[in-house]
């Protein structure tokens, strides 16, 4: 069931940059990043209120805690330079190099989490880092 869940992301990625590239025209990135991400917040606050799931804050631990605010500054420091990319550059080349997060998330997944690399998980991490340098020359 997981991968219906990542494919359903998958597209709503796609439709994210080619929404946002379109929405960029003459506008700031990081103003844009700011209204993007004020949608985003009611957005899910809505689901959370809706699905009854507002009582789970009261478990999170203080590790949950920090973690996820890590989280939150690292994919807003994300976006913000995903936006000036599209900003500058061709959303196909900015859109193929930003998934080089997947390469790295690879190898911070072996380092940080332990988990264990198989040779088709290193085949297809080095496809992805190899294809995002071939655009980036």
């Amino acid at each position: 069931m997981w991968w219906m869940y990542a494919l359903l992301s998958a597209l709503f990625a796609s439709l994210t940059a080619i929404f946002a590239k379109k929405g960029l025209v003459g506008v700031n990135s990081d103003l844009a990043t700011a209204i993007r991400t004020v949608i985003i917040l009611f957005l899910s606050w809505a689901i959370v209120l809706f699905k009854g799931n507002i009582s789970s804050i009261q478990i999170l631990s203080k590790q949950n805690w920090i973690f996820l605010i890590l989280s939150g500054v690292a994919t807003g420091l994300s976006w913000i330079f995903y936006f000036r990319a599209m900003q500058i550059g061709k959303l196909s080349q900015v859109a193929t190099v930003d998934k080089l997060s997947l390469a790295l998330t690879i190898m911070l997944s072996i380092i940080f989490l332990g988990e264990t690399l198989t040779l088709k998980t290193a085949v297809g991490a080095g496809l992805i880092i190899a294809g995002s340098f071939v655009l980036i020359l």
